[in-house]
Formats: structure tokens, sequence, C-alpha cells
């Protein structure tokens, strides 16, 4: 049987579902590489560009969308993917990336400049906010028995 395709993706946040996903290998590495085969996962080896995928079964979105960069990266991704799954808070909700869409109007003219150069969109949107999702694991990070369940799954 072949091993399933999965890739991993790090978008606005703090990673940490990234770093407990490299713990959770301490535990499973052996079990998952006989069924998994990691075509894009920057923190565990260097990837392709992501425009060189197709046919991933499982992608895994950690992270909000706040510029449109990743939007389009967001979008290919869903394009090539059987599944796609929003890992942690800031991927489901948005949350806490998202903050600054709430910010009163004095404090956004006081991060606009900041915005503009590093090319970020006035406000942050949770990945089913721009593409269609098959699944999601909560949690800041990802609560580790749900995204277990998740992979299992697929």
């Amino acid at each position: 049987m072949p091993k399933m395709r999965v890739g991993w993706i790090t978008f606005t946040c703090s990673e940490d579902s990234t770093i407990l996903f490299l713990e959770l290998l301490n535990k499973h590495f052996f079990e998952w590489a006989e069924k998994v085969d990691f075509v894009y996962f920057n923190a565990l080896k260097k990837s392709c560009s992501i425009y060189e995928l197709k046919d991933v079964d499982v992608f895994f979105i950690e992270g909000a969308i706040s510029n449109d960069d990743e939007k389009k990266k967001l979008e290919y991704i869903r394009s090539i993917s059987k599944y796609v799954v929003a890992i942690g808070a800031c991927a489901c909700t948005g949350m806490p990336s998202a903050q600054r869409n709430f910010f009163d109007e004095k404090t956004k003219e006081l991060i606009r400049a900041r915005l503009e150069k590093f090319h970020l969109n006035e406000n942050v949107l949770s990945v089913p906010q721009v593409i269609k999702v098959d699944d999601m694991v909560m949690g800041c990070p990802m609560n580790e028995d749900a995204f277990i369940k998740i992979l299992n799954k697929y």
C-alpha cells in the first residue's frame, strides 16, 4: 500500500503546533514513517517550492492568513490536496493572530506603516475564511489527541 502523501505548512502564528508535532515524533516516528511520506514540511526537511507539489493526500495548515502571498499559497494547497486540515487556534479561528482586526482606528493608524513595510493585509483571516477545510484541530497549541485522531482518520 502506498504511503499517504502529507504536507505541513505554517503561516502567521507562534508555530507551537509544529513544535508539538515534532515532540509527537519522539513517540510515533517509526509507526508514522511506515505510513506517511512528508512531501512538504520545512521543520523536518528542506522542502520544494509549494508550487511544485501535486497530488497531496492531506495538508495540515498551521497559522492564520495575513498577506496576499499566504492566501495564494493556501488556495494552491487546496487545489492539489484531497483533504485540508486547519491546525491550532490561529488557523481555525484566526485568533490570537487576528487581534489587530479589532483595533480601534487610532491603533490601526499606529501600525499602518509596519503593515505596509511587511506587505501585511489590514485584516488577518482564518483558514476557513479563505478555503474549504475538511477538519480542524483546535488549541494553542493543537490538542494532541485530536491531532492523532485526525491523522489516523486519513
